[in-house]
């Protein structure tokens, strides 16, 4: 279990945004400086969250080459490419039921963000090679999203 420390009043405020935020299946923007604990704050809203039973996948996008974002991502249909030799399930979809922490999304191509944009906003994916959008059960915690990337908190993504 993950506690947060500290006993200042920055220190509580963050505690109770944390259990006043969890019970709910809505995006949560964290933004902060580096080292703040953002992922230690969208690991406890996880963890005290409906979906805690489920998985809670961080991504850095920061991390993945451009060329293999799309894939890792959103996973890929059987042919999509020369390599494509099975159906795979990305990151996205992997984490069926439970929370994505999405960090360093500044850092992605625009095209990029206009799909993990219509990810958080609509719960739906496109696999690589697919046609039709795939609707996906997961919690969107994105981190540091508002300098390329609209954002609206009005949506969230259950069945």
């Amino acid at each position: 279990m993950i506690e947060i420390i500290g006993r200042s009043s920055i220190s509580q405020a963050i505690r109770d945004f944390i259990h006043k935020v969890a019970p709910y299946d809505e995006p949560v923007l964290l933004i902060g400086e580096t080292g703040v604990g953002k992922e230690v704050t969208a690991r406890k809203i996880h963890e005290l969250s409906r979906r805690k039973e489920a998985p809670f996948v961080p991504v850095d996008c920061a991390a993945i080459p451009e060329t293999l974002a799309e894939s890792e991502l959103f996973g890929y249909k059987k042919g999509a490419f020369t390599d494509a030799r099975e159906d795979r399930v990305g990151l996205i979809e992997g984490a069926r039921g439970g929370t994505v922490f999405l960090d360093e999304i500044a850092s992605s191509s625009l095209s990029l963000q206009a799909k993990l944009l219509r990810a958080i906003e609509y719960c739906q994916i496109r696999r690589l090679g697919e046609v039709l959008f795939r609707q996906v059960d997961v919690r969107f915690i994105p981190k540091e999203i508002q300098y390329k990337v609209p954002y609206n908190t009005k949506y969230h993504c259950s069945n």
